[in-house]
């Protein structure tokens, strides 16, 4: 049971990170700033979520 429920919430965790570069992406923030977002979503993916959330880009 626990590795069907692991694996479940590491995908549910993994289309919440692709959701959200998917966000910064169409953001109208900067290239630079972009490419910022992106690599602190994949490099820290729980940390760089929540950051994202409070910090980065809204629109």
């Amino acid at each position: 049971m626990g590795i069907e429920v692991t694996g479940l919430l590491g995908l549910v965790w993994l289309i919440i990170v692709i959701w959200a570069i998917v966000k910064v992406a169409k953001s109208a923030a900067s290239g630079l700033a972009k490419v910022i977002w992106i690599i602190v979503l994949l490099v820290f993916p729980l940390v760089g979520l929540i950051v994202w959330f409070l910090f980065g880009p809204k629109g």
